[in-house]
């Protein structure tokens, strides 16, 4: 099975357990909140990181880079599910109390970054390397926007 397959065989897996997140998007506790949006931020940034390779390097993979532009669009909704109440309060937490305090501004950010997402991923669809570099700027942008606010920096 090549890397495609695999990719959009994942991506169908992810949109099916996306679309039955709210029957299951509430946890036991708060440190399973935690570790479930850390998982889906880390992929994020690993496929981020694996985009920002392919438009760094000397020979540029397209595959490689639509792979990752749609695994993140997969994933862009999972963390946001679980910044539940209390879960800010987890040691291993680097969630900054205005997300609660700001939770309508907070969640305007989480959308603005969803829709970067969008528009990183049909841009990657393209392949042209000019509109892919842009969306991808655009994208890091709207987490770095995020981050600044609220993420604690460890």
């Amino acid at each position: 099975m090549n890397r495609l397959v695999k990719a959009a065989f994942l991506v169908g897996t992810l949109a099916t357990l996306t679309a039955a997140a709210p029957a299951w998007a509430q946890f036991a506790k708060p440190e399973a909140a935690v570790e479930y949006r850390q998982s889906a931020f880390t992929l994020i940034g690993n496929h981020m990181g694996r985009i920002k390779a392919q438009l760094d390097g000397g020979k540029t993979s397209l595959d490689a880079i639509r792979s990752s532009a749609a695994l993140i669009d997969a994933l862009k909704t999972l963390p946001f599910e679980a910044f539940v109440e209390g879960s800010g309060d987890v040691a291993d937490s680097a969630a900054k109390p205005e997300i609660w305090t700001e939770r309508e501004k907070f969640d305007k950010r989480a959308k603005e970054m969803q829709e970067k997402v969008t528009l990183l991923n049909a841009a990657a669809r393209t392949g042209d390397l000019v509109a892919i570099r842009t969306a991808f700027g655009d994208t890091g942008k709207a987490c770095k926007n995020c981050h600044e606010d609220y993420k604690k920096k460890k």
